[in-house]
């Protein structure tokens, strides 16, 4: 029997966690042990096979009832974590990638804290497990961050803080506030997802002590592997967190210094490799910012209007060497 589409009816107590699964057939058993090792007494494990062509599939499919399972073609991950959403029938949600570990206590912990402090979202500690060769990894450093010692409005627009997803436990009433995952972000999208939390004026309570292992491959994580397409997801989170703030009536002066530098960041990328979104970057770095500075986007901008985005940029990379010599002969 298919679950129903949606869930108007939360139980009080119960815990969903959602595990969007495309073809990691390698790891998705050892990430659902340790949801079934939770000390949590109630929790119900969702899990959306996104089109898995690698035995992923016919593995969930063996757990039985363990499990609640919905099998489609490969839409994205933020997809797959909205329809494991729309089936949890959970007062809290843990989202949980199909390579990450939970500790034994961890929802436990998190959850206690949720229900003390009645907070929005509880994060915990995490640890890396860095793969060394295929296939082989190894215990790496345990990260220990608190959002509260930043500055949130700083930390809110250049998404400052991230933990993995197995280190965060949402109440489902921000997961509603939130309104989904956004599918047009390829990336950055958890940690979007955990920006509109605390742009929605979510409060965080800090967990100690490890709750969650994040496992680093060998090529890296999606946004270590192509700046180009990392860049191109900050900027478009960019724009869309600009119109967000506009829209709510709450674009401080600190914002938009903020917004502004997040333009400006990804104007030296996007330079390179798109020019349609450099330019519009740059439109948009002048609004938010009228007085000319001089920063080296405005400078691209005017370069690039005169002689062209070729020879400007090997300009540009010019200038970047004869500055970086230049600073070194100076710190000697």
């Amino acid at each position: 029997m298919m679950p129903p589409d949606t869930n108007d009816t939360w139980q009080s107590g119960l815990v969903s966690v959602i595990i969007p699964c495309y073809n990691s057939v390698r790891f998705v058993e050892a990430t659902l042990e340790s949801v079934f090792a939770q000390t949590f007494p109630r929790v119900e494990v969702i899990v959306v096979d996104d089109g898995s062509t690698d035995g992923s599939t016919e593995l969930i499919r063996s757990l039985g009832n363990q499990v609640r399972a919905e099998f489609g073609p490969n839409r994205g991950v933020s997809a797959a974590r909205n329809r494991g959403t729309a089936l949890a029938r959970g007062e809290f949600i843990q989202y949980l990638d199909a390579d990450d570990l939970l500790v034994p206590d961890a929802i436990e912990r998190r959850v206690t804290a949720l229900q003390t402090t009645n907070a929005d979202v509880a994060y915990s500690d995490w640890k890396k497990l860095v793969e060394i060769a295929p296939g082989t990894f190894e215990s790496g450093e345990q990260v220990t961050r608190r959002i509260e010692d930043l500055d949130v409005d700083s930390a809110i627009a250049h998404l400052k803080f991230w933990a993995p997803l197995a280190a965060l436990t949402y109440r489902r009433t921000i997961v509603d506030r939130i309104g989904g995952w956004k599918e047009w972000l390829p990336i950055v999208q958890d940690a979007r997802f955990l920006q509109d939390a605390g742009l929605l004026g979510g409060s965080f309570v800090h967990v100690p002590g490890a709750g969650a292992v994040y496992r680093v491959p060998l090529g890296g994580s999606l946004s270590r592997r192509s700046e180009a397409a990392f860049v191109a997801d900050v900027y478009r989170n960019g724009c869309d967190l600009q119109s967000f703030v506009e829209r709510q009536g709450v674009m401080s002066a600190r914002m938009q210094c903020h917004i502004a530098s997040i333009y400006g960041y990804s104007a030296r990328t996007l330079f390179f490799y798109d020019h349609e979104a450099f330019r519009d970057c740059i439109r948009r770095l002048y609004a938010l910012e009228p007085g000319f500075q001089l920063t080296w986007p405005k400078v691209a901008s005017v370069a690039s209007s005169v002689v062209g985005f070729q020879i400007a940029g090997i300009l540009l990379l010019a200038l970047a060497q004869i500055a970086s010599v230049c600073r070194s002969i100076r710190s000697r």
